[in-house]
């Protein structure tokens, strides 16, 4: 891993990522080769690391988990090294929630591909994520990382716990702010939270700075989500991949249609007008931009991105605990970056 920047010099986020990725890819692709040929295919398509005939192609998501994870442990004051089995453990769960979260979902694409139930079925998505979701436990213990194995399958529990309000906010319209955010925690936040802690934990760090590693992660983790849904909402099909006014698509009660539901006045009853009425999922597009237009004007949209710039400041305040580093430094241009981004 190549030397990180002196603190105050001027950081490239993407850079940053691609230098973990790079520390990362290798142990990642040895794990998922452990797998069933079958299993490990699939894994490595949805991962982005071949097309759908198992030819390597250049392609993936942002390694953000397993950044903050390598990240983490250098701010402690360890390693990177030592804590890749972290990342890798972590970025298998984080792909295995996408696995199973496309198919609940019934989202097609992921980074303008067919997703892996698109491609392969149901059942496919289901044994792929869950042969990731056993791997990451067992790179972990491999390692010796008892302690960031508990701490991760607890994560995991956390995360089914948020999905499944997700999936149950869809039939309710008694869904309000402060339980949106709890659903929004479990589903995002706490596996970023448990990023950054782990980090900690493989670089056998205080206790202290584990809760504000864990800390800044969760928060992190909610303005990501809060960032994601309005990019859900308003965000460019070109660029994030997914279909147009994709979640009113799917009337999820995200956190702006939330906020406008429950604070939006006029708008906000109009809106729970048209979710209550019987779901039509080739809605029109004129119907869809009326109701995030309805969003807007109850208040939901300026509500999200005032709580993601809280959530951002409050991450930052989080990591200030730690002693100053060029480590620390980039989980800050990190954080501002992954608030600030279009997809």
């Amino acid at each position: 891993m190549t030397a990180a920047p002196q603190v105050g010099a001027a950081i490239d986020v993407p850079a940053v990522l691609g230098r973990c990725r790079a520390l990362v890819d290798p142990a990642l692709r040895g794990a998922v080769a452990r797998l069933d040929p079958t299993s490990a295919a699939r894994s490595a398509y949805h991962l982005g690391f071949t097309d759908a005939d198992g030819a390597p192609v250049r392609g993936g998501g942002k390694a953000l988990r397993p950044a903050v994870t390598l990240l983490a442990a250098q701010a402690c004051g360890g390693d990177a090294a030592p804590a890749v089995p972290g990342a890798v453990a972590v970025e298998l769960v984080h792909n295995f929630s996408l696995v199973h979260d496309d198919l609940i979902d019934g989202d097609a694409e992921r980074r303008h591909r067919p997703t892996v139930w698109a491609r392969w079925g149901a059942a496919s998505a289901v044994l792929t994520g869950d042969a990731m979701l056993a791997l990451a436990t067992e790179v972990l213990l491999e390692a010796g990382g008892s302690a960031a194995a508990l701490l991760l399958a607890t994560t995991v529990r956390e995360l089914v716990g948020g999905q499944v309000a997700d999936v149950a906010f869809v039939d309710r319209d008694d869904v309000g702010v402060d339980e949106c955010l709890a659903m929004a925690h479990g589903k995002t936040g706490t596996l970023l939270g448990a990023a950054a802690e782990i980090g900690a934990v493989l670089a056998d760090a205080p206790a202290a700075y584990r809760a504000a590693l864990r800390t800044f992660g969760a928060e992190l983790g909610l303005a990501f989500q809060l960032v994601d849904d309005l990019l859900g909402i308003w965000g460019d099909p070109a660029v994030t991949g997914k279909p147009v006014l994709a979640d009113l698509r799917e009337r999820k009660k995200s956190l702006p249609v939330t906020a406008t539901l429950t604070h939006g006045g006029r708008a906000g009853r109009e809106l729970a007008a048209w979710l209550a009425s019987p779901a039509d999922h080739a809605a029109d597009d004129l119907a869809l931009r009326r109701a995030a237009a309805l969003v807007e004007a109850g208040g939901g949209r300026a509500w999200a991105e005032a709580e993601a710039r809280r959530r951002l400041t409050a991450a930052g305040a989080a990591l200030d605990e730690l002693p100053d580093s060029p480590a620390r430094a980039e989980l800050h241009a990190l954080a501002h970056h992954l608030a600030h981004r279009e997809a």
